[in-house]
């Protein structure tokens, strides 16, 4: 289930209007080339009628002239139909990749938490078929909808016009198409939200069976993986036959709510005319109005079938717009414009548990000295990589605070904690595009001799056949772990955090390689605070201080030289690492 939020109405309306204020002309343009377009349309009937009343009394060069009329009225239509579209279609695809671009500030913007928690099925769903959606709304749907409703509207004025008797069979076809969209629109938002987070879950499950394939044969959980494959299909496809259902009960209503006036239209227009209460013209035209007046309807109901549906996906695309902060939170903020007051990282009373488990730390206190070398070491299971992510600031302790210079970590924003915390693990990611291109993620203003600087800093072969303009990637060179470690590396070199959270960096580098490439580090970040997780007791010998972790609580601190002085724990690891 995703932990991700979902807009509400009136937050998917707002932005909805924001949206298309900010290209409102273009937006006015196409409802008024739409709103001319289905005047000229009523020209169609209305002139039909007058012909065949005069036919018989009038001359040809008259019937010439108003036939003349009718078709320099269809072609105008047309073309205004046509200019119309292609406004539309520009005002859409304008907004969509607004859309896109805001949906792609707000995910980069998320804490790593969130983002980890949300999985990558949700913000893949959200990303693509949401955000498509809402583009192809705001492309046909809006506009279509607005001038449908008008044309609704032109036309019954045009009935009532030609014929008030006869007018009363046009607003039943509006009176029923509006009691059968009440009662659809009611039941239909949480079914297609429904429908959404089903989806977002299939592809989240299919997603991380496909990842994890080699795991799933390795440990025989074909048949687990399987099963929650069956389960995440049934759900989505349970979710997807409530909408179906609820579409086909409000097409069924529609159907019959406009057809029938037009039924009875005929009989009724019959009597009307033998009683000389019409003429045979205005029943000719009120049957055409009545059979023109299906199509705008037609429109409003199909549109606001899929508008359903968009709408579920706007409220998860704008399910991540930032919450506003208060002014007055604001002015209490105690970060402040300028961020912490110093580079000082302290630890208290810090306590820590994943989700429905047990705390894994428990009080830890922790003072470290801007600009040192910390490694902390321990056990597997003692608690070091979930302190890890607490220095880093991804997670928030359940009680106690890891601050810096003042400040919870935690409720720095994400670009703020991005300048003065890096944490850095084996899992790294290589980006489509060239090495140069890679590296500039970090530091996008540093020129090519910055960046082979950084690169020679973790003992990078510089033996690309395009050196820096090498385009990397699954179809181009493929970089193996090793050295998508050193590019993960190289980059934090070039972002120059303030803080240095290393876990597991190195882990895919053969022993040799990897310490030199963490004294590199050190010497490139001088005067920076480095945190290692130390899995290879090197790392600790080479460390300012080493916090020694077990159970979740730091059983010792102090330098490599009186740790091992005074033994205990961290002296019985060292001496066993060392004749491992």
């Amino acid at each position: 289930m995703s932990t991700l939020p979902i807009a509400g109405t009136r937050q998917v309306r707002r932005a909805a209007v924001a949206l298309v204020r900010a290209d409102g002309r273009a937006f006015a343009a196409v409802l008024a080339l739409n709103a001319a377009a289905a005047l000229l349309g009523l020209a169609g009937p209305w002139l039909l009628g007058r012909i065949i009343d005069r036919v018989a009394r009038a001359t040809t060069a008259e019937v010439d002239r108003l036939g003349l009329l009718l078709l320099c009225c269809a072609v105008a239509q047309i073309l205004l139909s046509r200019q119309a579209r292609y406004l539309a279609h520009r005002f859409g695809e304008r907004s969509a990749a607004k859309v896109r671009e805001q949906l792609l500030d707000r995910v980069l913007a998320l804490p790593a938490a969130t983002a980890e928690r949300a999985g990558t099925g949700d913000l893949t769903a959200r990303g693509t078929a949401d955000a498509t959606a809402v583009g192809e709304t705001l492309r046909d749907a809006a506009p279509e909808l607005l001038v449908a409703g008008a044309q609704v509207v032109f036309i019954l004025g045009a009935i009532l016009v030609v014929s008030p008797l006869l007018g009363g069979c046009g607003l039943l076809a509006v009176l029923g198409t509006a009691l059968g969209s009440r009662w659809y629109l009611r039941r239909s938002r949480p079914a297609y939200l429904a429908d959404r987070a089903a989806t977002a879950g299939l592809a989240e499950t299919l997603s991380a069976t496909a990842n994890g394939a080699r795991t799933v044969d390795a440990l025989g959980l074909g048949e687990r993986r399987l099963a929650a494959g069956r389960e995440a299909v049934t759900t989505a496809h349970l979710a997807r036959m409530r909408t179906l259902y609820l579409r086909l009960r409000y097409f069924a209503a529609i159907n019959l709510s406009y057809t029938l006036p037009a039924v009875l239209v005929l009989p009724l227009g019959a009597v009307l005319v033998a009683h000389h209460a019409v003429t045979l013209g205005a029943a000719v035209s009120t049957a055409l109005y009545l059979q023109r007046v299906t199509d705008p309807l037609d429109t409003i109901v199909i549109l606001l079938e899929g508008l359903q549906s968009s709408t579920a996906a706007y409220a998860r695309v704008e399910g991540l717009a930032p919450a506003p902060v208060p002014a007055q939170t604001r002015a209490e903020d105690p970060a402040g414009e300028h961020g912490p007051a110093d580079d000082r990282i302290r630890v208290t009373g810090v306590r820590y548990a994943y989700p429905d488990g047990p705390d894994v730390l428990h009080g830890l206190d922790l003072d470290l000295t801007p600009g040192e070398r910390l490694a902390v070491v321990g056990p597997s299971g003692s608690g070091k990589t979930t302190l890890g992510r607490l220095l880093a600031g991804v997670d928030r302790p359940r009680s106690g605070s890891v601050t810096v210079g003042g400040v919870p970590l935690a409720d720095l924003a994400p670009e703020r904690l991005r300048r003065q915390v890096v944490l850095v693990t084996q899992e790294h990611h290589v980006f489509l595009g060239t090495l140069r291109d890679n590296l500039r993620i970090a530091a996008p203003g540093a020129d090519d001799a910055a960046l082979t600087a950084a690169l020679d800093s973790v003992g990078w072969q510089h033996d690309l056949p395009d050196g820096l303009d090498t385009e990397l990637g699954p179809t181009a060179v493929h970089l193996d772990g090793a050295r998508s470690q050193q590019l993960a590396l190289a980059r934090v070199i070039l972002a120059d955090p303030h803080t240095l959270v290393l876990d597991e960096a190195t882990a895919l580098l053969d022993p040799a390689t990897a310490r030199h490439t963490e004294r590199a580090l050190a010497a490139a970040l001088a005067g920076r605070t480095v945190i290692a997780i130390a899995h290879r007791l090197h790392t600790a010998h080479d460390a300012d201080r080493v916090a020694v972790l077990a159970q979740g609580r730091l059983t010792a601190l102090g330098s490599h030289e009186d740790l091992l002085a005074a033994g205990g724990p961290y002296a019985a690891l060292w001496h066993t690492w060392r004749t491992a």
